[in-house]
């Protein structure tokens, strides 16, 4: 078969003829791949970065996408925890992660949001209790998976969307999608912050993209600005954009009802994600979540890899012809 193949932590992946791999536990299977996503999770699996990985090379990466099983159902698959993941002709896939795809699902657009869509989804489905009408502020909510939170928020019962981003155009066409408010992130983040908690100070939780210094500076102004500093603000870290560290005011914790807490993988069981997976599957089917894919063929991953990418598409490696 085919394949993005990592041979090297300090380069990208080249498309190469691979070995076949094949099943060797009671539920896998040999399936056809027919879309990828090229995540930012993917990127970081590819240069050895993320936490959750082994070193191991060569590294096929791709963590997710859709399949075309023996019998000919089309499944969205989570890969497997192995160095053999999605961006192949053919991949070795665990059924028990894996979900059937509706009739009417686009295969592309599967592959393209899911992944995006899952982080915000499983946060307001398992890591926290929502309150119906419940505010929330979407720190980092230019990028694709801040988009998404965005719709996802409303479309789970969110009264009012705060939307933070440091590209002021891309924050304005958050409006159409459910944003109620917007706040520009950029220049100093000293001076940034203020407005920030003046506009979030009645959320109650806060789905961080970002974290670092954006984070640590926005806490105490929040809290400050809230009325009643004895209602739970819960701050969900998702994503590092802007560092992997954040100084948190120790004032924060002991001056409120704060608390911040973590999702992602780990922190929410496999069984816990997998029950989800299938009514958010529904939810991009049926058009009640927009995505932005923009699809090239497998072969060109290396030029792809190196190119410049735009927040608000993503990319998707279909076979090649």
């Amino acid at each position: 078969m085919y394949a993005a193949v990592v041979r090297s932590f300090e380069s990208g992946p080249k498309y190469e003829f691979f070995d076949t791999p094949k099943p060797s536990a009671k539920h896998e299977v040999l399936i056809d791949v027919l879309a990828s996503g090229l995540h930012p999770r993917v990127r970081s699996q590819a240069d050895g970065s993320h936490y959750t990985s082994t070193d191991e090379l060569p590294l096929i990466p791709g963590i997710d996408g859709v399949g075309r099983l023996p019998d000919g159902r089309l499944v969205y698959f989570v890969a497997t925890d192995s160095a053999l993941g999605a961006f192949a002709d053919k991949a070795v896939i665990d059924l028990r992660r894996s979900v059937p795809l509706p009739a009417h699902a686009d295969p592309v657009l599967i592959a393209a949001a899911m992944n995006p869509a899952m982080s915000s989804w499983v946060t307001l489905r398992r890591r926290v209790q929502v309150q119906p009408g419940f505010k929330v502020l979407i720190m980092g909510a230019t990028g694709n998976s801040g988009q998404m939170a965005v719709q996802i928020a409303k479309l789970l019962g969110a009264s009012q969307v705060i939307a933070a981003g440091r590209d002021q155009e891309r924050l304005h066409s958050l409006t159409a999608i459910g944003a109620d408010v917007t706040v520009c992130l950029a220049g100093d983040p000293e001076a940034v912050a203020p407005r920030l908690g003046e506009a979030a100070a009645e959320v109650d939780i806060v789905i961080d993209y970002l974290w670092g210094k954006p984070a640590g500076l926005a806490m105490l102004p929040i809290l400050t600005w809230r009325s009643d500093r004895s209602r739970l603000l819960t701050w969900i870290q998702i994503g590092s954009v802007a560092g992997a560290d954040a100084v948190i005011p120790s004032a924060a914790l002991r001056s409120a009802n704060f608390q911040i807490i973590g999702s992602g993988q780990g922190s929410v069981t496999p069984a816990g994600y997998m029950a989800e997976f299938p009514v958010l599957i529904d939810a991009i089917s049926d058009g009640k979540l927009t995505a932005n894919p923009v699809v090239f063929p497998l072969s060109s991953v290396e030029a792809v890899w190196n190119a410049p990418t735009d927040s608000q598409q993503r990319i998707v490696f279909v076979p090649s012809v």
